[in-house]
């Protein structure tokens, strides 16, 4: 029964997040496009509240396609290839969100 709990939590956590997201009402096609036409994609990412729990999400589930906070397809292979010791994304981008305020 504890995994069902731990499930529960985490689904309710994702669904926090995601009801914040810039994307929610738009049309979800436009984020799953191909090449570079992904850049522009990503632009609807740059103000979202929600950009890194988004990206942290795809990272952590191995999301191939389509743009996740903020991030194309290869720049998510490229981050994944980059720090495989990476357990959870979320975990990490916070602890670089304090190592850079710390550093300013």
């Amino acid at each position: 029964m504890a995994n069902a709990a731990v499930t529960t939590g985490e689904t309710e956590a994702r669904l926090a997040w995601v009801s914040q997201a810039r994307c929610r009402g738009g049309n979800p096609d436009e984020l799953f496009v191909r090449g570079a036409a992904q850049r522009k994609a990503a632009t609807i990412c740059r103000h979202c509240p929600v950009q890194l729990e988004c990206g942290a999400d795809a990272l952590d589930n191995r999301v191939e396609f389509g743009v996740w906070g903020g991030m194309t397809e290869r720049q998510r292979r490229a981050l994944l290839r980059q720090h495989p010791e990476v357990t959870s994304w979320g975990e990490f981008f916070e602890s670089q969100r304090r190592r850079h305020a710390d550093a300013v």
